[in-house]
């Protein structure tokens, strides 16, 4: 086991136990901050995998966008501390029989696969060869999405007007 290795296992036990809390806590607030270290850790796995473009837009656009929207939401709210959480314990064994069956069945697929490993060695960096994909391959897509994203900006910030 190296120190890559040891990296891998730190950012999945702080994925995963973040996770678990942000399922479990009853304190919406804490649930947030929970979703934030949930976030870190999966833009770390991102990074160990060499898929720098997408560790970097993980960041951009779940922790500095829709978490701290999620979270100002949240603290604005009136009344956030009065808030009953009721949880329905009525679909308790439905539940646990399908998360039973969903790990037997990705537990068999793990264990019937043959798995092989790559022996070729990860680029230092995806973002030139995206760059250029986006400039010369995709340019029409990439024009047609800012332009989608643009109608969207206009549309909210209309509603919000009203």
């Amino acid at each position: 086991m190296n120190i890559y290795d040891i990296i891998f296992y730190l950012f999945a036990a702080v994925t995963l136990l973040s996770a678990f809390f942000v399922v479990t806590t009853r304190n919406i607030v804490r649930a947030a901050f929970f979703l934030l270290f949930t976030f870190f850790g999966v833009a770390g796995i991102y990074v160990l995998l060499g898929a720098d473009f997408v560790a970097i837009v993980q960041l951009i656009v779940y922790v500095g966008g829709i978490l701290i929207l999620l979270i100002f939401g949240v603290m604005i709210t009136n009344k956030i501390t009065q808030v009953d959480i009721k949880t329905g314990t009525i679909h308790t064994l439905p539940a646990a029989i399908g998360v039973g069956l969903f790990t037997g069945v990705i537990g068999a697929v793990i264990l019937n696969t043959e798995w092989f490993e790559i022996k070729t060695d990860i680029p230092v960096s995806t973002l030139s060869t995206l760059g250029r994909m986006l400039i010369n391959e995709y340019v029409l897509v990439f024009e047609l999405l800012g332009i989608l994203l643009l109608v969207a900006l206009i549309g909210a910030a209309s509603m919000a007007r009203k």
